[in-house]
C-alpha cells in the first residue's frame, strides 16, 4: 500500500492542510504588513518628498487595484488558479494599510487634518471612513486630505465592493458544493 498524500494534504506526508497552509501564509502577511505599517520611516515622505510621496502612493493603489481584478475577473470566469479566500482579504488590508501611511504622512503636513497625529490615528481614521463611520474627532480640513479621503471613498466603492462581491460569491460557491457533497454521502445507518 502506497502512501499518497489526500488533495487536502500536504506532500511528503506532513500532515497539515493545503488550507491551514494558505490561512498560516495569510496570518503571516498580516502580521508583516501591520508590522511594515507601524516601522516604515513614513515622517520622511510626504512634505519633505511630495514627488515620491504621491508617487509610492499612486503606484500603490494602482497595483493592488490590479491585482484585485485579477482576483474578481479569475472568479467571474470561474477560474481555478485564484485563491480569492486568502488574497482578497490580504489585498484589502494592503490597501487599508496603504491609506493609513498615506494620511500619516499627509498629517506630518500642517492644516490636513484635525486630530490625526498618530499612525493609530491614522489606522483609525481609515478604517472608519473604510465603514462609512465617521464619528467627526478626526476630520480632512485641507484640500489635499479632502481629496485622498475622497479616493479613499472611490477606491472602496469600485475596488473593495467588487472585491468583496467576488469573495461572497466564490464562499456561497463552495457552501453550495460542500452542502450537494453532505447530501450526496450515503448514512451509514439504517434505511
Amino acid at each position: 500500500m502506497t502512501d499518497t498524500p489526500s488533495p487536502r494534504q500536504a506532500p511528503g506526508g506532513a500532515g497539515r492542510s493545503a488550507p491551514a497552509r494558505w490561512r498560516l501564509l495569510a496570518v503571516v502577511a498580516v502580521t508583516a504588513m501591520t508590522s511594515a505599517y507601524f516601522v516604515l520611516p513614513l515622517d520622511e515622505i510626504g512634505p519633505r518628498r511630495p514627488v515620491a510621496s504621491w508617487t509610492l502612493f499612486v503606484l500603490a493603489l494602482a497595483g493592488v487595484g490590479v491585482l484585485m481584478l485579477v482576483q474578481v475577473r479569475e472568479v467571474v470566469a470561474g477560474g481555478t488558479r485564484a485563491r480569492p479566500g486568502i488574497v482578497i482579504p490580504l489585498l484589502m488590508c494592503l490597501s487599508v494599510t496603504i491609506f493609513a501611511g498615506a494620511y500619516y504622512a499627509l498629517a506630518k503636513q500642517p492644516g490636513q487634518f484635525d486630530g490625526l497625529t498618530t499612525r493609530i490615528d491614522a489606522l483609525y481614521f481609515t478604517v472608519t471612513t473604510l465603514a462609512t463611520v465617521g464619528y467627526g474627532d478626526i476630520t480632512p480640513s485641507g484640500q489635499t486630505a479632502r481629496v485622498v479621503t475622497m479616493v479613499q471613498i472611490l477606491y472602496t466603492f469600485v475596488f473593495l465592493t467588487a472585491a468583496t462581491t467576488a469573495l461572497t460569491r466564490t464562499l456561497r460557491g463552495r457552501l453550495g458544493e460542500r452542502m450537494a457533497q453532505s447530501r450526496d454521502v450515503p448514512s451509514d445507518g439504517p434505511s
